[in-house]
This record gives structure tokens, sequence and C-alpha cells, in this order.
């Protein structure tokens, strides 16, 4: 009888961890000089809970990479989290990279520090921008008319 009770110890610890798994995420960022885009997954980074852009928050084309816009999408983003019981988010912040810039736009810092504003808990930052190793070609550079 005493082998059951501690079968049924173990199961239940089993159980605490499941449910606090539950409550971890995954946001991720891409920040170019003219958008901002936020996407909330889970864990795995399989299923997509939530996603936002600035297009959808801000109607004018050029003000869609500022801060403001930014602060505007991850306060969406948190309110679905909330939603979904999520309270502690692993982000991953992207710029456009490959042969464009590989740093990323103004509203990627904005957007983190809105997140933990509306109470959401960040375990870890990771960049994630693409770094090519010499596989693209870059764009010739313009050459003005003027000498």
């Amino acid at each position: 009888m005493a082998e059951k009770t501690k079968t049924f110890e173990k199961h239940k610890k089993e159980e605490m961890q499941v449910t606090k798994r539950d409550n971890e995420g995954i946001i991720h960022i891409y920040a170019s000089h003219n958008n901002t885009l936020m996407l909330l997954t889970d864990i795995t980074g399989g299923e997509t809970i939530a996603k936002c852009t600035g297009g959808q928050v801000i109607k004018s084309d050029h003000k869609q990479g500022t801060p403001y816009t930014a602060m505007k999408i991850a306060e969406i983003i948190a309110e679905k989290a909330r939603e979904r019981g999520i309270t502690q988010v692993s982000v991953k912040v992207r710029g456009p990279g490959g042969i464009k810039s590989f740093s990323p736009g103004k509203g990627s810092e904005a957007a983190i520090r809105s997140l933990t504003r509306h109470g959401i808990r960040i375990k870890n930052i990771q960049n994630v921008t693409p770094i090519p190793h010499n596989g693209c070609r870059k764009k010739k550079k313009y050459r003005s008319k003027r000498g």
C-alpha cells in the first residue's frame, strides 16, 4: 500500500510540471525600419496564439515602424497572452537580415519595454537575425548623375 502512495505522489509532481509550462510562450518580433510584426506562439513555436502588425494598429504607412506603434502592438499581444494564461515569455528579435540591414528597427526596444509594463515576465531576449555566409550578392550601389 505504501508503494501506491509513492506512485500517486510521483504522478502529482508530473502534473504540476505540465501546468507550470502552460504559462510560457515565445514572442517573435520582426522589426524592420518600415514596419513591426509580433507573433505569440506556444513554447514549442508550433501553435500561433496571437499575431499583430503595424498596419492593424495605425493607418499611416510611414508610421508603421515607429516606437509608438510597436508599443500599441505589444499592448494587444500582452492582452491576448493574459487571456490564454501566459505570464512568462522568451523574446526572439529579428531584423531584416540577409543582404539588408542586420540591426532591428526602432520598434523592437519599445515593444519589449511595453511588454514588461503590461505584466509579461521576460525570461530571455535572443537576436535571431539571419546572417548570410557569403550566399547572396548585394545590390549594386546607386550612382547619381552628378559627379
